[in-house]
Order: structure tokens, then sequence, then C-alpha cells
């Protein structure tokens, strides 16, 4: 009978019993070595999506009827970041809508900026 070698686990390097393919030695050294292998990635979405919903919060509190004129500086000082939004949506003439969620903004030509709430036709 030939030799087996031994199989380490790739988080703890314990020895790994079972399957022939089995590359941890338990359940909780398998979710250890995947969340240290994606935290980046997760720190990263986990900010971009803090970032949205403040400024989904921020749109909301400066646009209650649904319609708003407001000035850039009183978005900064919101803490409203400009370049973090959902989506966009540019017209036939070229004029290009930004979508925080639910909440449209559009920059004007006097340093204002309208806001207003997307309105879904059916």
């Amino acid at each position: 009978m030939p030799a087996t070698s031994k199989r380490t686990c790739l988080e703890c390097d314990r020895e790994v019993f079972g399957r022939i393919d089995k590359k941890f030695c338990s359940d909780q050294c398998r979710t250890q070595n995947y969340n240290r292998a994606n935290s980046k990635s997760n720190n990263i979405i986990r900010t971009v999506n803090a970032i949205l919903k403040k400024n989904h919060k921020i749109l909301q509190k400066l646009n209650p009827k649904g319609k708003a004129k407001v000035s850039e500086t009183k978005l900064l000082e919101n803490g409203f970041k400009l370049d973090y939004y959902t989506n966009q949506y540019t017209t036939k003439k070229g004029v290009t809508y930004k979508f925080c969620y639910d909440q449209g903004f559009i920059k004007m030509d006097n340093g204002y900026y309208a806001i207003f709430e997307k309105v879904e036709f059916e």
C-alpha cells in the first residue's frame, strides 16, 4: 500500500481528515479563510454603501416636498459627496440627471442643484 501524504488545513495547519479534496479541518477554519480573503473588497463595498446611504439621507432631508433647489455649498456642508450616486440618465438633448436611489439631482448654471424625487411611470 502506498504511503499517503499528510494533508494540512489551509488556515491553521492542522491535519485534515476525510475527503481527498477537503482543504480545511473545520467549518470555522473555512469561514475564517474566506472572510480574510474577502475582507478588503467587503470593506470597500461597505464604505461606498455608507456614502450612498448618507447622500440619499441628505437629499431626502433637503427635499421634503419632492422638488427643491439647494446651493452646492449647502449640499457639501451637509456632507454630500457629489461623485457618489447609484445611476444616471441622459436625455436625448444630452442633459444628464444623476440619482441616488429615488432622489435625483442636476447641477444648474448658478451654483445651485435641482433636487427631485424620481417618479416611476407604469
